[in-house]
């Protein structure tokens, strides 16, 4: 039996690209707000599925709120958040947990930089996956359920995008 895949990889999908263009017209304000959000409602159930009593996930996306809010400072919000991605490296084997985790680690790391949003889709949406199609579908069925989460993580963003951002996010991929 193949080992899970953790993430997607494919920069140049086409539902990737689409939602990367999009994220190149926001704030990193307005990213982090959707990021943290979407992940809220939609990503961290799946962790509490697993994973009722371990606090971390949702400690990093209160950390990363109170960040926004302007509650505390970076240096504050930071070791909160990186907990978060050690709850993700202790859930070695459960690829949902793991990747759940993961995307909302970055999710609420997107306070730190606004490229950290792009973890959301490439963990949030193999979560997401995984969950429904269960750890052993093959990949292109991981990676077609992904892709419509993906789609619907696009939607979320449109939804709260501001129309002619003047300050969109200057965000070097390097992929």
């Amino acid at each position: 039996m193949p080992k899970a895949r953790k993430m997607l990889s494919d920069w140049k999908a086409p539902y990737m690209q689409s939602l990367m263009k999009l994220i190149e017209t926001q704030s990193k304000e307005t990213l982090s707000y959707w990021a943290i959000e979407y992940a809220q409602q939609v990503i961290l159930p799946l962790w509490c599925k697993y994973y009722p009593h371990d606090q971390r996930p949702q400690n990093a996306l209160k950390a990363a709120r109170e960040w926004l809010s302007g509650e505390i400072k970076l240096p504050q919000a930071k070791p909160v958040i990186l907990e978060c991605h050690a709850a993700a490296r202790e859930a070695e084997g459960n690829p949902v947990a793991q990747a759940s985790a993961r995307a909302i680690g970055q999710s609420a790391s997107t306070i730190h930089s606004a490229r950290h949003c792009i973890g959301l889709a490439f963990y949030g949406a193999v979560a997401v996956a995984y969950e429904q199609l269960g750890k052993d579908a093959p990949w292109i069925q991981i990676e077609q359920c992904a892709a419509q989460e993906c789609g619907r993580m696009e939607a979320a963003l449109r939804d709260v995008a501001v129309k002619d951002e003047h300050n969109p996010a200057k965000i070097n991929w390097k992929c």
